[in-house]
């Protein structure tokens, strides 16, 4: 083999494409051939075939996954050695440009599947109580992880890390943190990837979630923090509505988002009060109850404000 065969370094394109549906935010999964637990649509940059790196990623996830992508944005560039192989030599350099796109849910291609994004990352949904993982598996967990630091000063370095990204010791919940926390999870060999990649200390994986391929839920995580943050100064929530929808249908998808329960009545205060959306003068035809008004976003806030989007109340404390 060559020197320049030795780096061969390949440009791949990995999509996490989020819907909401029935309350649920889902990422949309492809069947990898590999069983090493499910995969983030993805393939290669062909710098022949393809203009650009986004050009390149929609057209491949429509042949994969029969999808016309709407919003798109590029999320990072992950490129640690080792992302794409499972042994020492199997190829080249796998660096993956990941990209966040948000769809409404129509159907499943072949081969591809809606997964509940909650299934990979349980802690994450506050909805209803603090999930019980936190307190019963994670933190003695996290607090075993600190204390096994070779030296003091790590050991304070990793129980604050802890306390920060869960909320531990009666700190408040940011529901922005996903990738810290998945991150420091799989420092501590807490997780499935962790075991598959052989890091040090991680002799089985506890039950945290399901597993992805490669680093597939490193960027998954990543597309979730970035939607969380961005929802609260961007009206990209209005990515995943119809055209009509009811002010409650609005807040179930922001609360699947965020993982967060809101307050009714201020949330409506505080749409309306922003401007972000306008009645359409129907009401929704519901089987049961009473009629709710239908409304619409209201696209000239886009021309009105620099950060027109939903901003969230105050955060729970984790314990």
């Amino acid at each position: 083999m060559s020197a320049a065969q030795k780096h061969v370094v390949a440009i791949g394109l990995s999509a996490a494409i989020v819907s909401v549906a029935e309350e649920r935010p889902c990422v949309l999964i492809v069947k990898h051939r590999k069983d090493h637990g499910d995969a983030l649509p993805f393939g290669p940059f062909d710098p022949l075939q393809h203009r650009t790196l986004e050009g390149g990623l929609r057209t491949w996830v429509g042949e994969q996954t029969h999808l016309d992508l709407g919003y798109a944005e590029q999320l990072y560039t992950f490129g640690d050695r080792g992302r794409h192989e499972l042994k020492p030599g199997e190829g080249p350099r796998i660096v993956s440009v990941g990209y966040l796109a948000l769809t409404r849910q129509s159907g499943e291609a072949p081969d591809t599947l809606w997964r509940d994004w909650y299934r990979y990352f349980p802690w994450e949904d506050w909805r209803g109580e603090k999930p019980a993982i936190i307190a019963e598996v994670i933190a003695p967990a996290l607090a075993a992880f600190a204390k096994s630091a070779p030296h003091a000063g790590l050991s304070e370095t990793r129980r604050d890390r802890a306390r920060l990204c869960f909320g531990l010791e009666g700190l408040a919940w940011d529901e922005e943190k996903v990738l810290e926390r998945y991150e420091l999870l799989y420092e501590a060999g807490l997780v499935q990837e962790s075991v598959r990649d052989g890091r040090d200390g991680a002799d089985k994986p506890l039950p945290l979630g399901a597993g992805m391929v490669f680093d597939h839920r490193r960027i998954l995580a990543t597309a979730i923090a970035r939607l969380r943050g961005k929802m609260k100064y961007r009206p990209v929530v209005f990515e995943l509505m119809p055209a009509s929808f009811t002010l409650l249908d609005l807040q179930r998808t922001v609360e699947a988002i965020s993982g967060i329960r809101l307050h009714k009545q201020n949330f409506r205060r505080l749409v309306e009060g922003l401007g972000l959306v306008e009645g359409t003068g129907k009401v929704s035809a519901l089987t049961r109850g009473r009629p709710a008004e239908l409304f619409r976003f209201r696209r000239e806030v886009l021309r009105e404000r620099p950060s027109p989007g939903v901003r969230l109340g105050t955060r729970r404390a984790g314990s």
